[in-house]
């Protein structure tokens, strides 16, 4: 009898809060439009848990770790708590050719090196790599195998895209969520 050999592999996907309209920031640099509200907060917290990595570019993980590794994030509000703890809890790659250290649980990869990294990544790992940042995202797109935009009822008129200009995907719906807020949970596979 022979035996089944299991092989891990990592999925790839792109999670990120856009408007209506498909950005992820306004056109004053803004995210204040994507604010979750306590339910979608909680779900995010449920994806963290669930994240083997991030996978961050510079201006991302400048903004995601300052807030979310202050000490007043222990004692505020429960939930933020709770994602504070997760984040902090979850490996954290930077891929920047400006920085030159990074803080604990973090490790940092140049951009050059990206593309290699996030394969091996993809291969040794078994679970989830969030990527997160429109610019990152943009550099490994034919890496992503999964996009998963969580749609604000909110209307921006321009600023950062979620998705590159001139991109040409092909996706499949596989999973929806809508909640409270009109916030809108979309989860695609790419069609390969």
């Amino acid at each position: 009898m022979s035996r089944a050999v299991y092989f891990p592999m990592g999925t790839l996907s792109y999670t990120m809060s856009i408007s209506l309209d498909g950005y992820i920031e306004d056109v004053n640099g803004g995210i204040a439009f994507s604010e979750p509200d306590e339910e979608v907060h909680r779900f995010a917290n449920q994806q963290t848990r669930e994240t083997a990595a991030f996978l961050f570019g510079r201006g991302l993980y400048e903004v995601m770790e300052e807030f979310w590794t202050a000490p007043e994030r222990a004692d505020g509000h429960e939930v933020e708590a709770e994602f504070a703890r997760e984040y902090a809890a979850t490996p954290r790659i930077v891929f920047s050719d400006s920085l030159e250290s990074v803080a604990p649980g973090c490790r940092l990869v140049r951009r050059a090196d990206a593309i290699d990294e996030v394969v091996r990544l993809k291969k040794e790992t078994d679970g989830d790599l969030s990527v997160g940042g429109a610019g990152l995202a943009a550099s490994l797109l034919d890496l992503i195998d999964e996009f998963r935009p969580r749609v604000a009822p909110a209307f921006s008129g321009g600023g950062k895209p979620y998705f590159p200009l001139g991109a040409d995907l092909r996706l499949r719906l596989v999973e929806q969520r809508t909640f409270r807020s009109g916030t809108v949970y979309l989860r695609y596979e790419r069609i390969r």
